[in-house]
């Protein structure tokens, strides 16, 4: 597949997500449950000493021993709904949930949040490979508290914490893109303890406008509306600055620059990354290729659900097939690692850390 046909297939993939969205959108139901999770941590790869004793391998040879391309491909996976039994093709069971992340150990993948991988600042263990889970609008089966203060069974974050206690190379971190009543809540008071519970934690939560609307039917005005409404209310509930966001059904404005920059009533905005709906993998955040306004993301689902492409099925057997293609961390977050024959592919202003092998 070229980098035409995948471009040309990944604009068909995002308009077809439209669609799906604007008939979901309005089925969205509440979920709850309860269970105790375990918090891990990845411990960070030491920087290589730059002294190299007698032994030690340089950090080209410990680069070209895993086999690291930091210019390769990373999946930004897009969720939306968990439900017990699915109503729409964009829906998962929790079950379909842990399915998808014990692969994504297995396959050694390290999630990050789509904040760090924007920044280009992120540092997952050598050998193992960046992977950007998101979930969008919000909804009650995302997180919620039970009476002791734990994630709820069956909701996203005690998934991932479940999974974390079983695997303690897999780091329990996401982006929460959401509109107005985040997961669901209505009380300002548990809106700030949610918000105070997933920040604490490493989770990003961030704006996907106040109302969720199709952002290419409506003028630049009434854009800049959506996103300074949802940046009030999330800053008021204790979020930080949103740096990324995500676009309603995968929908950009006609003026695209209004998605990532813009005012109303007197209120700036601005963020580092915008992200659309379904399409592929992103490239590094460290390639000339990369384009922070328009990051694809890849649908969760399989290829017998109706989506033989585009979803993560398709592509996490893709890049199985082809870990060339992938990106594969070198464990050390002060350069940038690529085989010799990729180093044109790195933008130029990180050519000083740029390690070819």
């Amino acid at each position: 597949m070229t980098v035409r046909s995948l471009a040309r297939a990944g604009v068909l993939a995002n308009a077809a997500v439209v669609v799906v969205g604007l008939v979901v959108v309005t089925l969205l139901p509440s979920s709850d449950a309860g269970r105790q999770a375990v918090r891990t941590r990845i411990t960070p790869v030491p920087v290589p000493s730059v002294s190299h004793p007698a032994g030690k391998p340089t950090a080209a040879e410990a680069a070209r021993k895993v086999k690291a391309n930091e210019a390769g491909m990373i999946p930004v996976i897009m969720y939306h709904r968990l439900l017990a039994k699915r109503r729409a093709s964009i829906d998962r069971t929790p079950k379909q949930l842990r399915a998808e992340l014990e692969r994504l150990v297995r396959e050694k993948y390290v999630p990050i949040t789509a904040a760090e991988f924007v920044s280009g600042k992120f540092n997952v263990p050598a050998g193992t490979h960046p992977v950007v889970l998101t979930f969008d609008d919000g909804n009650p089966s995302h997180f919620a508290l039970d009476t002791h203060g734990n994630p709820k069974k069956n909701t996203v974050v005690e998934i991932l914490y479940e999974v974390a206690a079983k695997h303690p190379e897999f780091r329990p971190v996401a982006t929460f893109w959401v509109n107005r009543n985040p997961f669901g809540i209505r009380d300002r008071s548990q809106e700030e303890r949610a918000v105070k519970w997933l920040v604490g934690h490493g989770f990003e939560v961030a704006n996907h406008t106040y109302t969720h609307p199709d952002l290419h039917r409506m003028k630049a005005k009434k854009v800049s509306e959506q996103i300074v409404k949802q940046e009030r209310l999330l800053k008021e509930i204790g979020v930080p600055s949103s740096t990324t966001f995500a676009l309603p059904y995968g929908s950009a404005p006609k003026k695209q620059r209004v998605a990532h920059d813009g005012s109303w009533d007197g209120t700036k905005y601005h963020f580092d990354g915008v992200f659309l709906a379904s399409a592929r993998p992103s490239v590094s955040p460290y390639a000339k290729a990369f384009d922070r306004y328009a990051i694809p993301r890849v649908q969760s689902n399989e290829k017998k659900s109706g989506c033989p492409v585009y979803c993560t099925q398709y592509w996490l057997d893709w890049l199985d097939k082809r870990p060339g293609e992938r990106y594969t961390s070198d464990g050390d977050p002060a350069h940038i690692s690529v085989p010799k024959k990729l180093r044109g592919k790195i933008t130029p202003s990180r050519a000083k850390n740029v390690i070819a092998y």
